[in-house]
């Protein structure tokens, strides 16, 4: 039960201090650290002389009557640990002495065995069941140390206890029947007086009781049973079983031994009888010292634990390392000496130990991980009634007072645990941890019942130390000179402090704090902290307001509002916050210094963009970068403008809407006076120039700093997050108002840019349209003999230097731009001169050629102007015409045919009527067989109402069939749907039929007796099409082919049109005649409409 306590005799609740210490005035800051000195007085960790003396007594004591062999990594040599006790102890030579030779003269303790038997495993079965009832033994024989009569040499026998220690000093454990593990787990403690002639002896027995024939019969189970029964025949009734013995030399032992030992046999009759634990403890009874006698064993080795540890730590300290909680293996040695030797319990070395790492916590620097183990292992052995009274206020003292300890580092966190120590995150961890666990205990619970919860208090411990903090950084930040402008800088520089603050418990001590309690230290600092800097910012802000205010003081306010915004912006979400903040609002208190922050920021980009043109010497800053300098300030410029707009985001929708159309407008005016001055300047640079290349570059300069410009205005909306705005002004302004100002504002300027860039790269182009125009009419005048190619190899040089001057001297965008002006004038220009040239084939080819060169040029391998920008209808129309002038007249003829045979393959009416075929060519022979079926639906060209039709059969173009007459069916009086039913063959080779352009023309003729024929239809079969040319086999069965009869354009063809105009081409104008004269035919017969 925990030890009752008067009123008096309590400490007031951590609670109710920790708020005691919040309500403190401020002026009681001025030194917090002595006042938390004052609150909580850690027990002092010195003895006074003679404390210290009668403990290094203890000490000398503990070493100079040590017990059995060294534990492994502990110290051997006496005299090492002596010297470290005086170390340890800060004694003297003198002084040393003189303890040591009164320590040696004192009275030996008794020495003594503690001996503990387990359990056994794996003995004899004695009895019939085949089990035993084993019982053991134990003693200590003396005088048997010396040499050569060492236990290990004795010969067996079986009764060593009975027969060679006294009855009186011999020890009995209980019986334990039917069994070959027995556990008994009871201690002894045997005296002796040399360690270095005793031996420890154990014999272990089973117990027989006198039974009948019939009760061991009853027991019997195997024939092993039985033999057992004839053995016990031949011996004494109720004469015990030997079932081995355990012998050792107890100088032989450690300090502790836990171990398992084999049971000796007497006989090589069954060398394996099994095991015995044994546990060992060699310890001392009435110890001389005076600390032994006036004190409790345990009370003098936590003064001694004391004193090490404390030592230890300050060694650690004099090296600059930090103690880590590992004893040297001196402290280590005599401490285990001690406790072994008073027979400390493990809880009693653990509560020691907790209360000394305790109490030197507070007074030394040692991680607090240490108290960890104590404080797990008092858990583990707890039981309220192991300690007296006054032990039990003792451990209740000690939680308290580290309680309190810990509290208060807890409230001072952020200077006790500065982040410019690397382990200082750890050590608060360690240190929560050490508390979490300490409130936990059960001996806690029972102890201190009237301590409030650990998140409580250290949420309150928190909150108390926050508000500290604050005030003593207030004080730091005071300015020495009272003044506006400086009271303006301390309060920014205190805003800062605590936004810095604020990061550092949100990314660092935070999640400490959560892990360890569930505290959320974030919102704590951050609730006590907004409402103290309100107060103050407002004060501030409403002082400004009633005088003039600088320059130097708005920027100020400017600063102190970016940094309150980002204080804002660390704020918990409401579910952990309880009401409105302080700071809700708190842009308001700036709203009078807006306009001066708007207009600021303009004078100060208009001053920037001034000095930046007039030290441009519109020269291409790299290679790759093709701008000026000062295209690079200005969009430095405007970046700093988006910045300060974003840095601004004011949260009045209506109030931020206008705030933006100013910054745009702002900016759009900057963008135009840029352009004005950028013009100047490179009129200034130019004035002086002979060299008209070099005003080109600047011209390429100008134009590039444009395009650039345009760029940065066009990112506008991003950078001012028009969208976002967009949305919170929605609800307020009417709809279409952004679109209609802002937008319209960007629009106007991106014009203005725009024009300004395309009358730059107009300039560019003019002086390159010249050359172009010129050398392309020095195209078509290259005498004859002169290849196509290489007449235009000047045209082609010139623009391979001028484009790669410009590509060179322009960004991509203007380049394309001038390219697309240049494509546009020399398209205009190959055209003005084909239609000149119209009736020369070679100037003709010569512009081919040279247009398809220019097409590879402009196109640069993807680097120039894509295909749909160069492939317009001017260039298309140009390169058909082309294409036509350049062919040879039998090439055109050829053309001409191609394409009345697709014209003939897209013809789906019959209106003109339709003739039927069988077509084939046999290559065996060179044949080409038409049959001719018949023609059907003809018009009815005659007067009476019908025609009288034939069909004339020619190979075109007749320049490939040149042998080959014209052939003709037999004339058929007044039919429209004559049946020929006649067979053509033409002897002709295979591979001009297969040529394009090569048909089978069937012209349908009205006879007529008086005057010229007239004309029925035209009908064109594609002799590539005729089976037989097709492959390589013989036709077979030849299919039927209905051909719908057609008639020539009548507007004209224009192959027939560019052959007509070829004079002095006999053949040309012979075809041309003929086909004038079919042309003629039909549109005297044309079917009317509704036929």
């Amino acid at each position: 039960m925990a030890t009752h306590l008067s009123q008096s005799q309590r400490r007031p609740p951590l609670l109710r201090q920790a708020i005691k210490i919040r309500r403190r005035r401020v002026r009681d800051l001025q030194d917090p650290l002595p006042r938390t000195a004052q609150e909580i007085e850690p027990p002092s960790h010195h003895f006074s002389p003679e404390e210290r003396a009668l403990l290094y007594e203890e000490a000398l004591y503990t070493i100079l009557h040590r017990l059995g062999q060294p534990e492994p990594n502990h110290v051997t040599e006496a005299s090492e640990l002596l010297r470290y006790l005086q170390e340890a102890f800060h004694m003297g030579p003198e002084e040393h002495q003189q303890l040591l030779q009164k320590v040696q003269k004192l009275e030996k303790p008794i020495f003594c065995l503690k001996a503990t038997v387990k359990q056994a495993k794996g003995i004899l079965g004695k009895d019939v069941s085949g089990f035993s009832d084993p019982y053991c033994l134990l003693g200590i024989e003396q005088g048997v140390g010396a040499p050569g009569g060492s236990p290990g040499s004795r010969h067996r026998q079986k009764a060593v206890v009975r027969h060679t220690i006294p009855e009186e000093q011999t020890h009995r454990t209980q019986v334990i029947t039917q069994t070959l593990n027995p556990v008994w787990e009871e201690t002894f403690i045997l005296e002796f007086e040399d360690i270095s002639n005793s031996s420890f002896h154990l014999d272990m027995w089973d117990l027989d009781t006198v039974e009948s024939v019939r009760q061991k019969l009853g027991e019997l189970t195997d024939l092993h049973g039985l033999r057992r029964i004839f053995k016990e025949a031949r011996k004494d009734k109720g004469q015990d079983d030997f079932l081995g013995n355990v012998v050792l030399r107890l100088q032989d032992l450690r300090c502790q031994e836990d171990q398992w030992y084999p049971l000796e046999p007497c006989t090589e009759t069954y060398p394996d009888r099994g095991q015995c634990h044994l546990q060992f403890q060699l310890i001392h009874k009435r110890r001389a010292t005076a600390a032994s006698r006036s004190q409790p064993s345990y009370t003098v080795h936590l003064h001694l634990l004391q004193q090490l540890v404390s030592h230890e730590v300050t060694q650690h300290q004099a090296g600059s390392t930090s103690w880590d909680g590992s004893l040297s293996p001196q402290a280590a040695t005599i401490l285990f000496l001690h406790a072994t030797q008073k027979d400390l319990s493990d809880f009693h070395q653990s509560l020691a130990q907790w209360l000394a790492y305790s109490r030197l916590y507070q007074s030394l620097e040692f991680p607090s991980s240490c108290l960890l183990h104590p404080i797990t292992s008092i858990e583990y052995q707890w039981i309220q009634g192991r300690l007296k009274a006054e032990q039990q206020e003792e451990l209740a003292a000690s939680f308290r007072n580290l309680l309190a300890y810990g509290l208060s580092l807890i409230r001072r966190f952020r200077s006790v645990f500065p982040l410019s120590v690397p382990d200082s995150p750890a050590r608060l961890q360690s240190l929560l941890r050490v508390l979490v666990q300490m409130c936990k205990m059960k001996a806690f619970r029972e102890l201190c019942p009237d301590s409030a919860p650990l998140p409580r208090l250290v949420t309150e411990a928190l909150r108390t130390g926050t508000v500290e903090w604050f005030h003593l950084k207030q004080q730091h930040h005071q300015p020495m000179v009272q003044g506006m402008l400086q009271a303006g800088k301390a309060l920014l520089s205190l805003v800062q402090d605590i936004v810095g603050d604020l990061h550092q418990c949100q990314r660092t001590w935070n999640k400490i704090f959560q892990n360890a309690l569930k505290v959320n230290l974030f919102s704590v600092a951050f609730l006590e902290l907004q409402w103290l800097v309100a107060k103050r910012v407002q004060d501030h802000t409403a002082a400004v307001a009633g005088s003039a205010v600088s320059p130097e003081v708005g920027e100020s306010l400017f600063q102190l509002y970016v940094s309150l915004k980002e204080l804002c912006q660390l704020a918990p979400v409401p579910a952990e916050r309880d009401g409105v903040l302080a700071l809700d609002g708190f842009h308001r208190w700036f709203q009078p210094a807006v306009p001066s922050w708007l207009q600021k920021t303009y004078s100060v980009a208009l001053a920037r963009v001034q000095r930046a043109v007039q030290m441009d010497e519109l020269v291409p800053l790299g290679e790759l970068t093709k701008h000026s300098t000062s295209a690079v300030d200005l969009s430095t410029c405007f970046a700093q403008i988006s910045h300060t707009a974003r840095q601004l985001d004011w949260p009045d929708p209506e109030e931020a809407f206008m705030i933006t159309v100013k910054f745009v407008e702002d900016t759009c005016r900057l963008a135009l006076v840029y352009c004005s001055l950028i013009k100047t300047r490179a009129r200034e640079l130019s004035a002086g120039q002979k060299d008209q290349g070099q005003a080109a570059n600047m011209l390429c300069v100008v134009v590039n700093d444009m395009e650039q410009l345009r760029l940065v205005i066009g990112k506008l909306p991003t950078q001012l997050a028009w969208e976002a705005l967009e949305q919170r002004v929605g609800a307020v302004l009417e709809q279409g108002q952004l679109q209609n100002t802002l937008h319209a504002q960007l629009q106007g300027a991106l014009a203005g840019l725009g024009h300004e860039i395309r009358t730059g790269v107009r300039t560019l182009a003019e002086q390159l349209e010249v050359g172009i125009a010129k050398h392309i009419q020095k195209l078509v005048t290259v005498k004859e003999s002169v290849l196509p190619e290489d007449a235009i190899l000047p045209l082609m040089k010139f623009l391979e230097v001028k484009l790669c001057y410009m590509n060179a001297n322009l960004v991509q965008e203007n380049f394309n731009s001038l390219l697309t002006l240049l494509w546009t004038h020399t398209l205009t220009v190959l055209v003005e001169v084909a239609a000149s040239q119209r009736s020369c084939p070679l100037a003709s080819s010569r512009l081919k050629i040279a247009l398809q060169n220019l097409e590879v040029c402009f196109y640069a391998e993807g680097c120039g102007l894509p295909p749909e920008a160069l492939h317009t209808a001017t260039f298309q129309a140009l390169q058909k015409d082309l294409e036509l002038q350049a062919a040879s007249s039998r090439e055109l003829i050829q053309k001409y045919f191609c394409s009345r045979i697709q014209q003939q393959a897209e013809a789906a009416s019959e209106e003109l009527g339709a003739v039927t075929v069988k077509v084939s060519y046999r290559a065996s022979e060179q044949k080409l067989r038409v049959e001719l079926l018949s023609a059907s639906s003809l018009l009815p060209l005659d007067s009476n109402g019908s025609s009288d039709p034939f069909v004339q059969l020619t190979l075109e173009p007749r320049h490939e069939f040149p042998e080959l007459a014209p052939r003709e069916t037999q004339k058929h009086k007044k039919d429209l749907h004559p049946l020929f039913d006649e067979t053509f063959e033409f002897l002709v080779p295979a591979e001009p039929c297969r040529k394009d352009g090569a048909c089978l023309l069937l012209t349908v003729l009205d006879h007529d007796t008086l005057g010229a024929d007239d004309l029925e239809g035209e009908a064109f079969l594609p002799l590539r099409s005729v089976p037989g040319l097709t492959g390589t086999e013989e036709p077979g069965e030849v299919p039927q082919t209905r051909l719908p009869l057609t008639y020539p354009a009548p507007n004209g063809d224009p192959i027939l049109q560019l052959l007509e105009s070829r004079k002095g081409d006999r053949e040309a104008q012979v075809f041309v005649r003929l086909r004038r004269q079919r042309a003629k035919q039909a549109s005297q017969h044309a079917p009317k409409p509704g036929r």
